[in-house]
């Protein structure tokens, strides 16, 4: 065998080594993580009838409020009351908010004054809201969003008892047409499927402020926001890496305890929204970063042999023996999860989006990076 022979061959099987450990780990991450989900039993007795606070923060959104509190203050539940934050609006929310208390007794609204000197972010109004709030479990959402049932409430409150203090659920973005609407509702998706998957095996990291659950209890002992006024963001996901746990968080998934969001209209925006949120990114612990990086990294090693496998005759038809293997082994944990959540066949855009999904994600990581602008909450 000839000197270059033996490097292409060292290259060839160093490749493959490559490409079989890439695979390995794809796969065991799919089984092990995402597959979870899917075989969750909700609890569907304890809790449902604790009496709950609804924390909402609203800058400049006086027609989602007008639009979406009905469907929140007209919620199926024994006992709750809703709190709307009005923070420093400048438009017409404190006039809609006046409007909808003289319908809903069980709505209560505060404002944060327009000639607030040192800018806060969400994290005060929050905070100002949790203050306010008169019952011991709360839950969270968005000016911009609508649950997807009247249901919400009592679905997210059952998974509360006596050890589980935290409650994840999943917010969804609204459906309409186009590819990048397809993108946002997958991009979405295959996130709560992941992080719902760590909370279940015990590694809790992240949660939406769209739809999660806590109580006040637990906040008060943390005082996590004041330890995090500086950062842009980060109003779910550093009060999960602050305040879960292994025993104390759960997850709720079903269709009835969902909220759906207003979807970004255009690339920029949801560029905007993803940058903030991945500002809290280095806050995650060493551990779930791991996993992270290792994930979006073999799955770009994945696609890129496989494409490069069409150079070597000899290999590319294991390569593409594995990639059907994996791809049929996605669809099938991602499937499961839809139909749990009453996402329909969202999964299949998999085929679109598996490749392009972690290098947007890990442009932006870079761009956040190297970015010295500072992201307020707008």
């Amino acid at each position: 065998m000839t000197k270059i022979n033996f490097v292409e061959h060292t290259i060839l099987y160093t490749l493959v080594a490559i490409f079989l450990f890439a695979w390995l780990f794809q796969i065991f991450y799919l089984l092990f993580f995402l597959l979870k989900p899917s075989l969750f039993k909700a609890n569907t007795v304890e809790g449902k009838q604790l009496p709950i606070s609804v924390i909402i923060c609203a800058k400049n959104e006086a027609e989602n409020l007008l639009q979406f509190i009905p469907s929140i203050c007209q919620q199926n539940h024994p006992q709750f009351e809703v709190i709307v934050v009005n923070d420093c609006s400048t438009d017409d929310t404190e006039m809609a908010l006046a409007q909808l208390k003289t319908k809903y007794n069980n709505l209560y609204y505060t404002s944060i004054p327009l000639s607030q000197q040192h800018y806060q972010g969400k994290k005060l109004a929050l905070t100002l809201g949790i203050k306010a709030a008169n019952y011991e479990h709360l839950l969270f959402t968005d000016a911009d969003c609508q649950p997807t049932s009247d249901q919400w409430l009592s679905q997210m409150a059952s998974q509360f008892s006596d050890t589980k203090e935290i409650v994840v659920g999943h917010g969804r973005y609204e459906k309409r047409k186009g590819l990048f609407n397809l993108f946002l509702r997958y991009e979405t998706f295959f996130n709560a499927v992941q992080y719902m998957g760590f909370a279940l095996r015990k590694k809790p990291f992240m949660a939406v402020g769209r739809n999660m659950a806590f109580t006040k209890s637990l906040f008060e002992k943390s005082n996590v926001y004041a330890q995090y006024l500086n950062v842009a963001s980060g109003d779910d996901d550093l009060f999960m890496r602050q305040c879960a746990n292994k025993q104390n968080t759960s997850i709720q998934l079903n269709y009835e305890s969902q909220t759906s969001s207003i979807a970004p209209k255009n690339m920029g925006e949801w560029l905007d929204r993803k940058s903030r949120h991945l500002s809290t990114a280095p806050f995650y612990k060493l551990g779930i970063k791991a996993w992270l990086f290792m994930e979006a990294l073999t799955r770009q090693i994945f696609w890129v042999l496989t494409l490069c496998s069409l150079f070597f005759p000899t290999f590319a038809p294991l390569a593409f023996g594995f990639f059907v293997s994996r791809l049929v082994v996605l669809h099938i944990v991602l499937g499961k999860a839809a139909n749990k959540m009453g996402e329909n066949k969202l999964y299949w855009a998999t085929i679109l989006f598996d490749f392009m999904n972690p290098l947007l994600i890990g442009s932006v990581w870079v761009i956040n990076v190297f970015s010295a602008k500072k992201k307020k909450w707008k």
